[in-house]
């Protein structure tokens, strides 16, 4: 019988799986899908890291310090509520030190290495204490998201201490006397279906499994369109969309959260949640309603459905959650990017590890590409292939475009729009607050050489042609769940640890059943995974005979 049962192979539950094989322990890993999903979400991430005070960011002479980053931290939370934020503020304090701290050698003795350009993402409100990372703090990992996973599930298999349960559905958690000792669920037929596609839900046989604790590290609701209108936060972001595509795969379901809770643990801050506004249709899905997110640099027009400019400070890459409020508030569930040929070259990636060859595959060829003529590989296939994108040689011809695919849209609005932002680049200087912060951002040397254009006019020939991308709403992350100490031990709902039980990654809200708070920060997902199910792994490791 293994010491530890983990629900979810994922990346939260392979750490806790590293760090209980280190110390000798046995662990039995319950999946829902096959041997082709390991590493869950993490794998189709980007693989962003938040760190504080790096070598890296050293290099590029920025000064960031704890101070500053638990600053932004606690200005993005805006944590509130006495009773259900008092472990995430706990978990936050301790995560920021973590990043300051031991998190980059943690992870550079695994063998995971950064690249030397640092981003500047999620840049906020406008106000220092307040939301927003006030520096560059997202450090790319050298090999994104399946380098993240690998460096943990390389020693997880070569240790002989870990049994894989695939296709095993948990149902329920087995309590004895008031403690978690095991599950109990569905065997699913074997599927061979490829990693991240929609797999099968036939029940071939049933199991039981038993072990001095489980740790539940499942995920998230994003890929369950349903349980994301449920949770839907309307008297903070309005009336849940009627439209949104899906940006994590269909086992991202949440089954597990109602069944811990109907197991006795406390779920909290449900209504806490991370979509993007930035969401294109993959014009190559390999999951229900895929879509992909246009990271952008901040010189994109962007107009709502309608063909008005979102108001101040709502640029690319500023507030996500501020702008999902306002798009929602619009009646509509899509807005535009306006830009040129100049800005999608140099401004546009495309989030996932699939989407960017050059990083995944750490091929420094296809990374040199970057720098020559021409949109990236994967942007230039959605610019051509994509149902999002429009590509027109004058004003005129690209808002007839648009409005024939969105009729919502008025032209002379929208024209009105362009006209007076291009008329601000007569001079050098500016009362358009967004082209004061693309001539900010590019007082930081990396965004400058590889980030964002040089201010232009959208009319401009010499820049063309003109692209306007439909932008749709797209489901992510979840940022509550179950209530979690600082060993990632589930709490009850009268305040006491539910012996036997932990939970870690997005199913506890990356840590405490809500470390973000209202906001994150970028960079902090994967973060938040390593964090808790490290906790869980280290408390279990030090705990159990």
């Amino acid at each position: 019988m293994s010491d530890v049962i983990v629900v979810g192979a994922g990346l939260a539950g392979l750490v806790a799986t590293y760090e209980l094989v280190k110390a000798g322990k046995r662990v039995t890993v319950v999946d829902q899908e096959n041997s082709a999903n390991l590493g869950g979400q993490a794998f189709w991430s980007l693989g962003g890291l938040f760190l504080v005070d790096s070598p890296e960011q050293r290099r590029l002479r920025i000064r960031d310090t704890h101070e500053l980053a638990l600053q932004d931290w606690l200005g993005s939370a805006g944590f509130d509520r006495d009773r259900e934020d008092h472990w995430p503020r706990q978990w936050a304090e301790a995560y920021v030190a973590f990043a300051a701290g031991e998190k980059r050698q943690y992870l550079y003795d695994l063998g995971l290495r950064v690249m030397p350009t640092v981003g500047w993402a999620e840049r906020g409100g406008g106000l220092a204490w307040g939301h927003g990372n006030s520096v560059p703090r997202f450090h790319l990992t050298w090999g994104t998201g399946p380098e993240v996973v690998r460096v943990f599930a390389e020693p997880v298999l070569a240790s002989g201490r870990v049994e894989f349960r695939h296709r095993h559905q948990v149902d329920s958690l087995i309590i004895e006397n008031g403690a978690a000792v095991g599950v109990r669920g569905t065997v699913l037929e074997p599927s061979s279906a490829a990693r991240g596609v929609a797999s099968s839900r036939i029940a071939v046989g049933s199991f039981e499994l038993r072990a001095q604790a489980v740790v539940v590290t499942s995920g998230g609701i994003g890929g369950n369109p349903e349980l994301v209108r449920k949770n839907w936060p309307v008297e903070r972001f309005g009336r849940a969309p009627s439209r949104m595509i899906t940006g994590v795969p269909a086992h991202v379901d949440g089954r597990m959260l109602e069944i811990t809770e109907s197991a006795g643990a406390q779920v909290v801050n449900r209504d806490r949640m991370w979509h993007y506004t930035e969401g294109i249709q993959n014009w190559d899905p390999i999951w229900p309603a895929h879509g992909i997110r246009v990271i952008p640099g901040p010189s994109s027009l962007w107009l709502d459905a309608t063909g008005k400019r979102l108001p101040v400070p709502l640029f690319p890459g500023f507030d996500s959650l501020a702008t999902l409020r306002h798009i929602v508030g619009t009646g509509h569930d899509h807005t535009w990017f306006v830009l040129t040929q100049s800005i999608i070259e140099k401004e546009f990636a495309l989030s996932g590890s699939e989407q960017n060859p050059d990083f995944t595959g750490k091929d420094l060829r296809l990374l040199l590409e970057r720098v020559r003529k021409g949109a990236p590989g994967p942007v230039e296939a959605f610019k051509q292939k994509g149902v999002d994108f429009i590509v027109r040689h004058s004003m005129s011809e690209l808002l007839s475009a648009m409005a024939a695919l969105e009729p919502a849209l008025d032209t002379a609005v929208a024209e009105r729009e362009i006209v007076a932002r291009d008329r601000e680049l007569d001079n050098t200087y500016s009362k358009d607050m967004q082209l004061m912060a693309v001539r900010n951002g590019r007082t930081y040397q990396s965004d400058k050489f590889m980030r964002i254009a040089r201010p232009h006019k959208l009319q401009d020939p010499a820049h063309g042609p003109m692209i306007a991308v439909r932008l749709n709403l797209l489901t992510r992350k979840t940022l509550g769940g179950l209530e979690t100490n600082l060993d990632s031990q589930a709490i009850r709902p009268d305040g006491t640890v539910f012996d036997g039980l932990y939970a870690a990654g997005e199913v506890a809200g990356f840590g405490g059943g809500g470390v973000h708070g209202y906001n994150a920060l970028e960079g902090t997902f994967l973060g938040g995974c390593i964090f808790s199910g490290r906790a869980a792994g280290r408390a279990l490791a030090r705990d159990l005979a």
